[in-house]
């Protein structure tokens, strides 16, 4: 069961129907990542994929950041979050070895744990996005943007790697040819910009960020969720898949989802010109 409250770096709260509201709420350090809120950002995504009551996901920042990156002066200074029941691990980087580790153990679990929620997830832009916050912006399946939203990798400007997977992440939303342009030319793009190159689903204006968000996540929330869940992996599978591939993937999850109860639902609400109730047998 997903439980609401107060975690390190991030609040949740759950709203009807089932959306995990997730808040970065360290706007002094323009919510930047440190390792222990890495760690309980995986275990809280884990719980709500595990917890049928989630059907939603969204992510948001407080103050005038989504995420700017890697807290790099906690990083630097060796300064330790609030004392938890698991001892803290340490951020790696201190060599090859630790870098690497540092990396597939800890950061980019986070941008996985977002991917294989079968859940939809939305990231609500406020502000700046960059490099660790930008890329996990780009794991979600929607991104809205508040007008004053500013987003990039840029790690270039430091001799650095998108590493948390950045790179993948915008060859799958651009193509190879704008992902060199942006990665190697260091670009952090505006709001409008960011929509054109097709980084953002939307543009609204700052103060409807949220309301906008939260208005999106109801809307999918009452959509059809298993049904929902199928076709989002299979949209991803389609991506990495040939044509008969795909066409055998979405068989077998049809062969599940045509006959679940939604879709008795489905057909009974067109027949009788209504609008269909779904998800019956989900928690709410």
């Amino acid at each position: 069961m997903l439980t609401p409250g107060e975690f390190a770096g991030f609040e949740l709260r759950i709203e009807e129907p089932g959306i995990a509201w997730f808040e970065f709420n360290r706007p002094d350090r323009l919510n930047g990542m440190r390792p222990a809120i890495k760690r309980d950002l995986v275990e809280c995504l884990i719980q709500a994929q595990m917890d049928d009551a989630v059907r939603v996901v969204v992510f948001t920042g407080s103050g005038r950041a989504f995420c700017a990156g890697d807290d790099i002066k906690a990083f630097s200074s060796g300064e330790q979050d609030d004392a938890t029941l698991v001892p803290q691990i340490p951020p790696g980087h201190h060599d090859a070895i630790g870098t690497y580790n540092g990396l597939r153990h800890l950061s980019q679990p986070v941008n996985s744990a977002i991917r294989n929620l079968d859940k939809l997830s939305i990231a609500a832009i406020n502000g700046v996005a960059i490099q660790t916050g930008f890329s996990l912006a780009l794991a979600c399946d929607f991104r809205l943007a508040g007008e004053s939203a500013r987003m990039g990798s840029a790690t270039l400007r430091f001799g650095l790697l998108p590493d948390e997977g950045g790179q993948y992440l915008l060859v799958q939303h651009m193509g190879v040819a704008k992902t060199l342009d942006f990665l190697m030319r260091k670009r952090i793009v505006d709001a409008a910009a960011a929509a054109e190159l097709g980084l953002v689903h939307e543009v609204v204006p700052d103060d409807e960020l949220a309301p906008r968000a939260l208005e999106l996540a109801r809307e999918l929330a009452e959509g059809p969720q298993v049904a929902m869940r199928f076709l989002k992996r299979s949209v991803y599978n389609a991506a990495q898949l040939s044509w008969e591939q795909s066409l055998d993937e979405i068989a077998a999850k049809t062969a599940v989802s045509d006959h679940h109860p939604d879709a008795d639902e489905g057909i009974r609400a067109f027949s009788e010109r209504r609008d269909p109730v779904f998800n019956r047998d989900l928690p709410r």
